[in-house]
């Protein structure tokens, strides 16, 4: 899985600055089609980070819908969830997070976005190998229905694999959107 991994983010970190601009325009349209986002949904992104596709479009039309994102924040080995604002600060891998005291729990979220490494047909994905967001959402694996939050995976189209090992804890995705296509 490490080589895999590895492997992966070279893929996705050897796409050029000008087409990885043009692929986070193209994936914004594909999540408006793709992803069934209501005025009152509370929606979580990321900060684009390691190479991962950049969200910056999805979140520029999110606003002008008059949703105003979340972002994951690191408490512990988890994530809670803050609404994007003005001030931020540095988490210990030096990526920004709201600087708020009001957080989410994944379970108060209607749709959450996710970067990942690697994903497959059956939207299992790999992530970055610290394992936050299967802890956060494992209460997921133990839904009879399919209830919020739901998982959105999005990625370069390179980062398409035949198949991931999965373990237990692993969470699956509900859908993975790549500029050209929506895994459902």
């Amino acid at each position: 899985m490490k080589t895999l991994r590895q492997s992966l983010r070279q893929q996705r970190s050897a796409i050029q600055p000008r087409d990885r601009e043009e692929l986070a325009k193209t994936l914004a349209f594909q999540v408006k089609r793709g992803a069934k986002v209501q005025y009152k949904h509370k929606i979580s992104l990321y900060l684009e980070n390691d190479g991962e596709i950049n969200p910056k479009y999805v979140q520029k039309w999110l606003e002008s819908q008059g949703i105003y994102p979340y972002l994951p924040v690191l408490v512990g080995k988890s994530l809670k969830f803050a609404r994007i604002g003005n001030k931020f600060k540095k988490n210990r891998f030096g990526i920004d997070e709201p600087d708020t005291p009001t957080l989410l729990n994944a379970s108060q979220m209607n749709i959450i976005f996710i970067p990942l490494v690697g994903f497959d047909n059956n939207k299992n994905r790999i992530g970055m190998g610290g394992g936050f967001y299967d802890r956060t959402l494992s209460f997921k694996k133990h839904q009879i229905q399919h209830s919020n939050p739901k998982l959105i995976g999005l990625a370069f189209d390179c980062q398409k694999v035949d198949k991931i090992i999965t373990q237990e804890w692993d969470v699956p995705l509900d859908k993975v959107i790549t500029p050209t296509t929506i895994y459902r």
